[in-house]
């Protein structure tokens, strides 16, 4: 471990190595051999810790186990591997919509990579087409995937619906809201449409929110709901919301 090529760098660099940063991979390990795996599958990132545990298991006199890595997905930024923890990724328990939706916001550059580590259909595919449509095939066939047979076609309709045409979802939720004037930021806290209420000023100083397709400008806005208001957040989200 204390050879692996980071930690000695960090190392003759004076820069310190943390503890759990050397038992993660002899845990990781141990667990393995605990098992007695004949195959171990993980992502390029693991391939250090899963041959750690064939070391381990020669050192213990057991046979060692195979290892078989796999590429890293890249999440929607184009740049980390996909994570929930970075908020880059496509759930696939989501709405087909939205799962079509994110699909549509990958970078061109990813399309290959995409169809070849999400898909069974072969890359070359998608060669010589626009970006744009090599992605709405793209996002047809991984609802598909996670969802009935059909609903892929569906969503893609109501994407070129709602952003080809300027149109709005066909199912738009809808909330409640207990007070008839509401702060905008917490309105979009209230109803999940931001994170935080640092995250709801930035979507409205950026121009992200619109309320009955009016675009919010400022942040300390308070809205009447005693009627109901269409709220818009980015390109995909809406929600009608009353009091």
């Amino acid at each position: 471990i204390l050879e692996r090529d980071d930690f000695t760098k960090r190392m003759k660099a004076g820069t310190e190595v943390a503890l759990h940063e050397l038992l993660y991979p002899a845990m990781q390990a141990y667990d393995s051999v605990k098992i007695n795996a004949d195959v171990e599958i993980g992502g390029t990132d693991q391939k250090f810790n899963m041959l750690a545990a064939r070391d381990l298991a020669r050192h213990m006199h057991l046979p060692e186990q195979d290892v078989i890595t796999l590429p890293l997905l890249r999440g929607l930024d184009g740049v980390h591997k996909m994570s929930k923890s970075l908020d880059n990724h496509i759930g696939i328990t989501e709405a087909p919509n939205i799962m079509f939706g994110k699909i549509m916001s990958i970078p061109d550059a990813l399309i290959d990579e995409y169809y070849n580590l999400c898909t069974d259909t072969d890359p070359s595919a998608s060669s010589g087409q626009a970006p744009r449509m090599a992605k709405l095939e793209l996002g047809a066939i991984i609802v598909d995937m996670y969802h009935q047979k059909g609903d892929g076609a569906k969503a893609r309709a109501e994407f070129e619906r709602v952003f080809s045409h300027k149109g709005k979802p066909s199912d738009i939720p809808t909330a409640k809201i207990k007070m008839q004037n509401v702060d905008l930021v917490d309105l979009l806290v209230t109803t999940k449409l931001a994170k935080s209420k640092g995250d709801a000023r930035r979507l409205i100083e950026q121009g992200g929110v619109k309320i009955d397709d009016i675009k919010q400008t400022d942040s300390d806005a308070v809205i009447d709901l005693s009627s109901p208001r269409l709220v818009q957040v980015g390109p995909r989200k809406f929600m009608r919301v009353q009091s």
